[in-house]
Formats: C-alpha cells, sequence, structure tokens
C-alpha cells in the first residue's frame, strides 16, 4: 500500500497521528490456529501497512504443527489474501511485513520448548532492536493457559530484565474460564506469574468503532448525557444475532452454550459502557472501575422465578437466505438429545439511581434471520399529547439505535408533521454511518486492540473483578439450565429471531424488540 493510498483514506491518516509503540516482539501461542489466520495477522498487516508498527517489530509463531520460517511466512501470507477484512492487499507490503515473521515448532506445554524460544528472543533483541519488550499471545484452547502461565514464569520471560526500560505482557482471548469457580482459578494462576497491569484479556467486541463510539456519543455531547437515565430513557434493548450455526464446531459448543460463548463476556462488556457513570478521565482505571460498578449493580436473578427474566432456546432446523439448514441436534459432534442452547434473552436490571426501574433487554442467538448487533435506547413517551384527538396515527416513542455490525453508525428517530391539511404525525430516521461520513474503512476490532496492547493501554480491556462479577451473576443461571436439562428449552426455528418467549419477555411489560 502506497504512502498516496494511506493518505487519502482518513480513517488511516487518523490513525496514523496515534503514537507509534516502542519496538517489540509479540509471540503467538497456538500460532498454527484459526484465530491467528483470520483475525491476527490480517489485523497486524494493515497495522504494518498503516505505518503503526514500531521498526524491527516481529512475531514469533509457537504450535505443534511442523513449519519452517518460510512455511509460516507463505501460509501467513495467504491468509492476509483470504480473510481480509478490507479491500485491498498490496503484494509489496505484504511481503515486507511477512519477513518479520518467525515460527517456532515444538510442544509448548512442557518446560523445555521455552529454552529456543528465549533464544530466539534474545536474538531478535539484537538484531531487530526489540530492547526486550514482549508481547505474549495465548491462541490457543483455555486448557492451555495454565500450563503456557506457568512455563513463562518459571523460565523467566514473564518479567522483563529491565523494568526500567523494556516491558512484558501477556493477552489472554476469551473465555475467561467456564464458570465462576474456574474464572478464579485461571485468575489465580495468571495473577502469581504476571501483574495485573500486565495482563489483557480481550473481547473484540470492544474494539469496534460503535463500541468505542458509544462513550464518545454520551461523554462528548451535551445534548445527550442530560437525558441518559431513568427519568428520559423507557428501556434498553441489546442484540447480538448471527444467521450462522455452530459451524463445525459442535464438541466446543456442546461444552460452552450461548451464554457462556456470547453474553458472559461481549454483551455484558456492552452492556456495562451503555450503563456507566461517566469517568473521570477516559483512562483504563477509570473507565475499568465504572464498568465494575454496573456489574456490581445487576440483580441477582429470582431463580424462583427464573422463567420471568431469562429464555432459553436452541435453533430447529430452517431456511436462512435461501438454504435449508439442519437442527442443532443434527449438526456434528452435537447430541441427538442435547439440552445446550444457541439462543438466550435476558431480562436484567441494574440497582444504581441512574436505571432504577429501566429494563435492560439482551438476547443473542445463532441461525436468527439476520447478522446484526445492535443497542437500541428507547425514550420515554411525552408524558402530554398536545395535539389531542387531530391527529390520525399514533406518536411512537423517540429510539436511538447503534448499529455495531454491520454497516456501524447511529440513527435517531424523532417524529415530524407529515406536509398535508389535516394534523399527521410520522417518524422520521436520520442516520449516520462511519463509511459515508469518513469515507474509507474502519480498522479492525483487532488492529485497535493489538495496537492498544503495545502502547500499554488497557483501556478496551477486560479487568479482572468484572469478568469475575459477570460469571456471578450467571452462574445461577447455567446451574439450574445443567439440573433441569430439556425442561423449559424452547425451540425456535432457523431463519426466525428466536422463540415466541423472547418476545413474551417484553410483551409482558408492553414492550416489544425493536425492528432491526
Amino acid at each position: 500500500m502506497t504512502d498516496a493510498a494511506i493518505m487519502t483514506n482518513p480513517l488511516r491518516e487518523g490513525m496514523r497521528i496515534r503514537k507509534t509503540p516502542a519496538p517489540c516482539a509479540m509471540v503467538i501461542f497456538g500460532a498454527s490456529g484459526d484465530l491467528t489466520a483470520r483475525k491476527l495477522i490480517p489485523a497486524l498487516y494493515y497495522l504494518h501497512c498503516e505505518r503503526l508498527l514500531p521498526p524491527g517489530f516481529s512475531v514469533i509463531g509457537c504450535a505443534k504443527t511442523p513449519y519452517s520460517h518460510e512455511k509460516f511466512r507463505e501460509t501467513m501470507a495467504e491468509a492476509v489474501r483470504k480473510f481480509s477484512e478490507k479491500s485491498t492487499v498490496d503484494e509489496d507490503s505484504l511481503k515486507s511485513f511477512t519477513k518479520s515473521l518467525y515460527y517456532l515448532t515444538d510442544n509448548f506445554g512442557v518446560a523445555k520448548a521455552y529454552k529456543q524460544l528465549d533464544d530466539l528472543l534474545n536474538k531478535l533483541d539484537i538484531e531487530q532492536g526489540t530492547n526486550g519488550n514482549r508481547l505474549f499471545y495465548l491462541a490457543t484452547p483455555p486448557s492451555s493457559f495454565p500450563a503456557i502461565v506457568s512455563h513463562l514464569g518459571s523460565v523467566g520471560l514473564a518479567h522483563p530484565k529491565d523494568p526500567e526500560k523494556s516491558w512484558t505482557r501477556m493477552v489472554i482471548e476469551k473465555p475467561f474460564g467456564h464458570d465462576l469457580k474456574s474464572a478464579q482459578e485461571l485468575s489465580t494462576t495468571v495473577g502469581s506469574v504476571f501483574k495485573e497491569e500486565q495482563v489483557y484479556r480481550i473481547d473484540h467486541y470492544l474494539g469496534k468503532e460503535t463500541v468505542q463510539n458509544l462513550l464518545v456519543f454520551r461523554f462528548a455531547n451535551g445534548i445527550f448525557e442530560p437525558i441518559w437515565n431513568r427519568r428520559y430513557i423507557d428501556h434498553v434493548e441489546i442484540t447480538v444475532a448471527e444467521e450462522l450455526g455452530v459451524e463445525g464446531r459442535g464438541r466446543y459448543y456442546e461444552e460452552a452454550g450461548l451464554l457462556r460463548d456470547m453474553v458472559q463476556n461481549h454483551v455484558m462488556s456492552v452492556l456495562s459502557l451503555v450503563a456507566m457513570e461517566p469517568p473521570a478521565a477516559f483512562d483504563a482505571v477509570e473507565v475499568r472501575d465504572e464498568k465494575a460498578k454496573v456489574m456490581r449493580a445487576i440483580r441477582p436473578f429470582n431463580l424462583d422465578r427464573l422463567n420471568d427474566f431469562v429464555v432459553r432456546g436452541q435453533y430447529a432446523e430452517g431456511w436462512v437466505k435461501g438454504d435449508q439448514v439442519p437442527a442443532y441436534r443434527e449438526e456434528p459432534n452435537v447430541s441427538s438429545t442435547s439440552s445446550t442452547e444457541t439462543f438466550a434473552a435476558l431480562k436484567l436490571s441494574i440497582d444504581n439511581w441512574r436505571w432504577a426501574d429501566v429494563p435492560f433487554y439482551v438476547r443473542s442467538g445463532k441461525r436468527l434471520a439476520k447478522r446484526v448487533s445492535e443497542i437500541v435506547v428507547q425514550f420515554r413517551r411525552v408524558p402530554h399529547m398536545v395535539f389531542g384527538r387531530k391527529i390520525e396515527n399514533p406518536v411512537l416513542p423517540n429510539v436511538l439505535a447503534m448499529r455495531i455490525q454491520p454497516n456501524e453508525g447511529i440513527a435517531i428517530n424523532f417524529n415530524a408533521k407529515f406536509p398535508a391539511p389535516t394534523m399527521e404525525i410520522r417518524p422520521v430516521k436520520m442516520e449516520f454511518r462511519y463509511a459515508e461520513s469518513f469515507g474509507g474503512e474502519p480498522p479492525s476490532a483487532y488492529e485497535t486492540l493489538l495496537l492498544d496492547c503495545m502502547l500499554g493501554d488497557q483501556t478496551l480491556f477486560n479487568r479482572e473483578d468484572a469478568v469475575e462479577l459477570a460469571w456471578q451473576l450467571l452462574n445461577p443461571v447455567l446451574d439450574r439450565w445443567k439440573e433441569d436439562g430439556e425442561k423449559g428449552l424452547q425451540y425456535y426455528e432457523s431463519g426466525s429471531w428466536g422463540p415466541a418467549a423472547a418476545d413474551n419477555l417484553l410483551e409482558r411489560d408492553g414492550r416489544r424488540w425493536h425492528r432491526l
């Protein structure tokens, strides 16, 4: 990608203003896996194109798959061409980028494998000037996390040799535990080796432009923050919907389920940003303090009335984009009697001064009508309709919708008089889209988050207490579902918006899901 190509893209030019990290080496454990090929390497390639990677930046892939340095470079170059989320791949830039890739073949579940890693890191410090700065990325199955963390500590790689001049950080991919107990055990293991300021628990949803813009929208616009409370807002909806099924991940999904896979992390992180109080400053400590306060204020579920607040669903066969698709129980590596949820809807209450009596409805599922993630804020109706009987149509409440994906943007509905002799009021939509307003393509979530890791900015990463608070809220629900088995499980047709019970969750309160 040429300098001219970068300069003509306003979004990229905005990114170039950001500080470039200090020279460093990034070590990816599980480098032969899907995450590395689909997300990490393409994101690093575009940071390279945007001139945001530091001089001498190097990547060391670590896995059991037998690759040479050159084979790894060829494989990752093909991954960038195949999985890039951007419209162009510049071959000259790609060739330049892949020269910084290295690979080690070994079993990193045992301590002896780390000797050659240490040797290569020391070599790169000298040859590439990485100065002892190391970023370790755990892109492995969660079962491998404890062993890798422990070995990094035992061989002396968990902390920089000279803390005054260099740094060491670690990135952990979700899921952060399987339940509250395992999350606490993982935190204990990690905390025994790394300090909390070294740990980056990554949730790619928090790197999406609209999620970040939520804070700017609230706290940089004087017309919205004064009305962001119970006095003016009727309810909030958060939807994370996918058209895809489990896509060959049946074995994983049988153990995880939708609540663990999506709600405990993505959905709860977004909710905390919607509901948090204004931080004193936009930095990691202040922002994450306010997010944790939201999690502490969420009312625990009354297990005796769980069905009044939670819906569990599983997709049956149906049609998606004109193709017939199988039921979840017919997917490979899924039990024919499985009671695992592929859909969940919850009604949450936040017991604090700002949000008392304002319900937060969240839903997420697979094999739904379309792929879309959206935050919807519905404001209260006007207290008195001064137009009385003169209006012919019902006046709808104002709605603010923030689209996270796809087509990131914000829409606001307000009411206006239709040009006619009679008093006819109709809703009007004002819409903002990133692509149209700023031009070019926004950075991917992993671009933003990987750059923040290198810069040492933890603002968009989950802290230990917030992770455990989310598990504390949802663990009783998971335990009850395990105890109930198939009892209470709702089935929904693939290609629909989920089970009817999810609609009833709102209809009992005189509300309905916003049309996406």
